[in-house]
């Protein structure tokens, strides 16, 4: 069995690295992806390796995942893994017929991402905090630059304080795949980061992080999530995540006109299609407007507005 087992072991190891490597996966899809094939080759303790799965073995996994309430976007995240796995095998010549080839997952419907208005967004980071705070003055540096940059949170976890261009505000980031860009932002999150600085040069003696937690060292994903879902729970009573700023970003860049292609540059998308979810926000958000100021637009929701009076058809037209 610790054959069988170490078969199953090194298979896995040889995808993953496969991923993080020549497909340029980040550190965090490819831990997802260890979790879910361990999970998967775990529930069947009498597989010892890739080759020995079947399309029926797959769907009961699945079928396991939904009586124990799994949720359907978790669902089909594991059997998205297993197809990828399964497809690797086949190409690497290690199985000869893909078993995941149909296999099937649950849909899940695509809701349109929660963001802030820009009236929240000005709530959010006009907010008076702490001058004297240390914590205080660096989330809140923190909020300017994921809302001005649109960046993800791994790319501001792992920024450096070299990778700041202060002079012409731009921030270096690497993003999935080790691409590279160059992002723009403005002076308040210049003045954001000025007051942070004054803090980090006492506390950030061992590392070249651009943002440290209070012992000196490089800010962790967790601790920049909480910031953001506390801070956003005081302006909409619900938490927000540091993707929902992303969103946001994206959405106030292009309701004030900028071009798709440059929003995609920005913010790092790899695909047009996926910066054209933003569109759909966007459009939803007219569209809400529209119903409510519109006076044609078949709401009831709208102003009582009053139409100007007809000039009479029969009068003379002076």
């Amino acid at each position: 069995m610790d054959q069988a087992v170490t078969e199953c072991d090194a298979q896995i190891e040889a995808f993953l690295e496969f991923l993080g490597g020549a497909r340029g996966r980040s550190p965090n899809t490819v831990r997802a992806y260890r979790n879910d094939l361990t999970t998967l080759f775990v529930s069947m303790p009498d597989i010892e390796s890739v080759a020995q799965l079947s399309l029926i073995d797959l769907r009961a996994w699945l079928a396991d995942l939904h009586r124990a309430g799994c949720a359907r976007a978790t669902i089909a995240r594991k059997a998205a893994a297993a197809r990828a796995f399964t497809s690797w095998a086949l190409q690497r010549g290690i199985i000869e017929v893909d078993p995941a080839l149909r296999l099937a997952s649950p849909s899940v419907p695509k809701a349109l991402p929660v963001i802030l208005s820009q009236d929240q967004a000005a709530t959010l980071l006009d907010r008076e905090i702490d001058p004297t705070n240390l914590v205080d003055v660096r989330d809140q540096a923190i909020l300017e630059l994921l809302y001005a940059t649109g960046i993800r949170v791994a790319e501001l976890c792992s920024a450096d304080f070299g990778d700041l261009d202060s002079e012409r505000k731009v921030i270096r980031v690497v993003g999935k795949g080790n691409k590279e860009r160059m992002v723009p932002y403005g002076n308040p999150a210049q003045r954001a980061l000025n007051r942070w600085f004054t803090f980090r040069g006492k506390i950030a003696c061992e590392t070249t992080a651009l943002f440290v937690g209070v012992r000196g060292g490089r800010i962790d994903q967790r601790v920049v999530r909480s910031i953001v879902n506390k801070s956003t729970i005081a302006v909409t009573g619900s938490s927000l995540s540091p993707h929902a700023l992303r969103h946001t970003a994206a959405t106030h860049v292009l309701e004030g006109g900028a071009d798709m292609r440059v929003v995609q540059e920005l913010l790092g998308h790899a695909s047009m299609a996926t910066t054209q979810r933003y569109t759909h926000v966007s459009v939803e958000r007219l569209r809400k407007t529209f119903e409510i100021a519109h006076p044609r637009s078949g709401s009831d929701s709208g102003p009582d507005w009053e139409e100007e009076p007809q000039a009479n058809a029969t009068g003379s037209s002076g």
